[in-house]
């Protein structure tokens, strides 16, 4: 296969598409973050970004504020332009309609609703195409919705604090607060773009937190679902965390009964062995339009998703405190006893935040899902 050649104009037209698009990070959910750039001879004459599920796409944006300058021009989009009606026209044909000459694509669309047709559709109207331009940047961007489509499960980031000792907690199970005030806020944004956060009966009966997100920005966003995982229903009329706007569902054990008169958002999972079966859950969250998961919970849950290969995203804050050998671990049931059986992590990038140096890892040689995907929901 030929590679397009693609100029430097088309570089930096693209990479300003992909800032615009990481501007609905907070709003998009459970739709892929995108933005689109229109230009004629290097300038740009239109720009926009898909702001929220069921508002405008991020190419009708860029149309509106090129009117009749889009004709000639080419289109940069960060995803491959929707070829559906669904709660918006089809951005392929009002591309079409505008009279643009050319259209680059970072990326096609793996939804199946799209898939190549939005292409097909502007190549069949005489555009012409190119596609693949900074694509890997594309996929990272919305490396949740693409996990979901293509996984048929969120993407999920477990978040921890950390002592340089690497504990947790102490032994009574105290955390608050091994991270400063500036780390703390620096994860209210992290939550800002998770569709889900997730915890245990444990740590709301024992931390009883709110989970919410608290931005002092005025940065516009949708509520994650807050969801807790306790088998017996014991938290569910109990805790901070059903107060709020943002919505709580609970998920347990088939043979759990909600106590009378508690109003709650309840469903049931599989429990194996005495636990719950995570593929399980994430598949229902999935199939809730959930593209990210972030868990905040104990060490017991957090080892229980890494030991069953689930998850992508470590999101770690290391202060430069000692909590001592009689302190909670960061993960528990790992059950490692040969330095070939150690779990390997990729470092992706660290920051000085406050005091706190916060560290964002991958695990090397996650297994994926056989799972089959679930249909996934309305991308519009």
């Amino acid at each position: 296969m030929t590679l397009t050649p693609f100029s430097s104009i088309d570089h930096a037209m693209m990479a300003r598409a992909l800032r615009l698009a990481e501007r609905g990070a907070f709003t998009t959910k459970p739709n892929p973050m995108v933005g689109c750039v229109l230009a004629r001879d290097g300038e740009v004459v239109g720009e926009g970004f898909h702001e929220r599920a069921g508002g405008p796409h991020a190419e009708v944006f860029a149309l509106e504020g090129a009117r009749e300058r889009a004709r000639g021009a080419t289109a940069y989009v960060t995803l491959e332009p929707c070829s559906h009606i669904g709660r918006t026209g089809p951005c392929a044909e009002a591309l079409v309609a505008a009279g643009v000459a050319r259209v680059v694509g970072a990326m096609r669309d793996p939804n199946p609703r799209v898939d190549g047709n939005g292409y097909e559709t502007l190549r069949a109207a005489g555009i012409q195409v190119d596609s693949g331009l900074m694509e890997a940047q594309a996929r990272a961007l919305n490396q949740g919705f693409l996990s979901r489509i293509e996984r048929g499960r969120p993407w999920l980031r477990v978040k921890l604090a950390s002592s340089l000792d690497g504990r947790s907690a102490l032994a009574s199970g105290d955390s608050k607060w091994i991270s400063g005030e500036p780390a703390r806020r620096d994860v209210q944004r992290w939550r800002a773009r998770a569709g889900a956060l997730l915890t245990g009966a444990g740590t709301v009966l024992l931390d009883d937190p709110h989970l919410t997100v608290r931005l002092d920005d005025g940065v516009p966003f949708v509520p994650p679902l807050r969801v807790v995982l306790d088998p017996g229903l014991a938290t569910v009329a109990r805790g901070h965390i059903r107060e709020g706007d943002a919505p709580t569902l609970y998920l347990h054990a088939p043979d759990a009964r909600m106590p009378r008169g508690v109003d709650a958002q309840h469903m049931h999972v599989p429990v194996r062995a005495g636990l719950f079966d995570l593929h399980a859950v994430l598949k229902l969250l999935a199939e809730r339009g959930v593209n990210e998961v972030q868990v905040e919970a104990g060490a017991t849950l957090a080892g229980a998703f890494l030991a069953a290969g689930l998850v992508d995203e470590l999101l770690l804050y290391v202060a430069p405190v000692m909590l001592g050998e009689r302190a909670r671990p960061l993960f528990e049931g790992l059950h490692i006893d040969a330095m070939t059986q150690r779990l390997n992590m990729r470092i992706v990038e660290t920051r000085r935040i406050g005091e706190d140096v916060r560290v964002l890892l991958h695990p090397e040689a996650v297994p994926v899902s056989t799972a089959a995907a679930p249909p996934p929901p309305p991308a519009d």
